[in-house]
């Protein structure tokens, strides 16, 4: 017998019946709400060339994605991200579209996740791009669209804003290798504040090292930024926390101050962010499930100089939340309004008969059994209110049983 003829590859799953109903609800959900803003659908292959995600700013490493080879032996892989190929096509087959554009997308990503930190590898999303525009206006409709993003997906959520260059900022004084900055960069990401102080003893004392130090406690209300005003000294710094400060007091002035969060120390996981960052959280999932921000450079890098801003949902984790809520049985397959049971002879009328009381709305579904008993008994045990005999030579021809 084959080893692995049975089972999916780490960080995949078989989804089921219910699961399936409640994947496709949220994703109409999500797809009513961004049309409903002027949103217009993109599909980006799911393979694409490698060169397309090895960009200056490489924000995907390659270790974390699935590649293979095509015919002529160049390098493909499995798109790990959204943004970038969307990014591609802006600069290329939309580049003479009139701006700003509004794109939105439901697909699947595959990142190689690391071992026993039980994510998925392959994640369903659905999320928006508005490209061409580096206004207020365009991150504040973002936010909002984020907003009612997670209304959509559950009543409890919590947004985070915070601002990719508060990092960059900190990370540009520090007087140190790349190398130990992308360590401390992943144990910022990881949230992992006990190997960051140790890391950080081993450097001399001063202003950065102490702010990095302060980075869990800069999250919370408007309280945050004269925190960190107070340790973060200098233009630079002063003009990303005015302009996140009032990004945050336009946001609370319709969604309220409750949900609305600040986070300085937040950690984008890719590097094309430029400015606003935002994460949603629902009630009940330790992680996001909802990511994007502001991300200016990213298509110059395909050679048209545009702004843009956006956001993803992950599909898969909002139904893990709302399954929580609300257990759905996996093996329960969708249950039929009607069955229909031919007698020999019979099956094409039997056919027409269904298709006359599924254009009336019905769920219909044809009995493979021998007798009418036989389907009458499954039709019982399936929860199959009506049963209808089709046989021409009876006198219940038609009638319901």
């Amino acid at each position: 017998m084959n080893k692995y003829d049975r089972i999916t590859p780490e960080g995949t799953r078989d989804a089921l019946f219910a699961e399936c109903t409640l994947r496709r609800q949220i994703e109409n959900r999500l797809n009513g709400l961004f049309t409903a803003r002027g949103y217009s659908e993109i599909i980006t292959p799911t393979l694409e060339f490698y060169d397309v995600f090895n960009r200056d700013a490489q924000p995907f490493p390659q270790e974390q994605m699935y590649k293979l080879t095509d015919a002529k032996g160049r390098l493909m892989v499995l798109r790990p991200d959204n943004t970038v190929p969307i990014a591609r096509v802006c600069a290329t087959r939309l580049r003479a579209a009139g701006l700003p554009l509004r794109l939105c997308y439901q697909q699947n990503i595959h990142v190689i996740s690391p071992s026993l930190k039980g994510r998925d590898d392959e994640i369903s999303q659905a999320g928006i791009e508005l490209i061409g525009s580096d206004s207020r206006m365009a991150d504040l409709e973002v936010v909002a669209a984020a907003i009612d993003a997670l209304q959509a997906c559950g009543e409890e959520y919590t947004l985070e804003l915070g601002n990719a260059a508060f990092f960059r900022a900190l990370m540009q004084q520090l007087s140190v290798s790349e190398e130990l900055k992308e360590t401390i960069r992943d144990c910022i990401e990881a949230k992992n504040y006990p190997a960051l102080n140790d890391l950080l003893d081993t450097l001399p004392e001063s202003d950065i090292t102490k702010a990095l130090r302060m980075l869990p406690r800069l999250f919370g209300g408007e309280e945050v930024f004269d925190k960190a005003a107070a340790i973060c000294s200098g233009d630079a710094f002063r003009a990303i926390l005015n302009e996140l400060r009032s990004l945050w007091q336009a946001v609370t002035q319709f969604a309220g101050k409750e949900r609305i969060k600040v986070d300085l120390g937040m950690m984008p996981r890719t590097d094309y962010y430029t400015g606003m960052i935002l994460r949603g959280y629902l009630s009940g999932y330790g992680d996001e499930i909802l990511s994007g921000g502001r991300y200016d450079n990213l298509i110059a890098e395909f050679g048209y100089d545009v702004p843009a801003t956006g956001f993803a949902v992950n599909i898969d984790a909002v139904v893990k939340v709302l399954s929580k809520q609300a257990p759905v049985s996996p093996a329960a397959p969708q249950t039929s309004n009607v069955l229909i049971w031919a007698a020999k002879g019979c099956e094409s009328e039997a056919v027409k008969a269904a298709q006359d009381l599924r254009a009336k709305g019905m769920v219909v579904e044809h009995s493979l059994t021998d007798t009418l008993e036989d389907a009458k008994k499954y039709a019982a045990a399936h929860g199959i209110a009506t049963v209808l005999p089709i046989d021409i030579s009876g006198t219940d021809c038609g009638k319901e049983v």
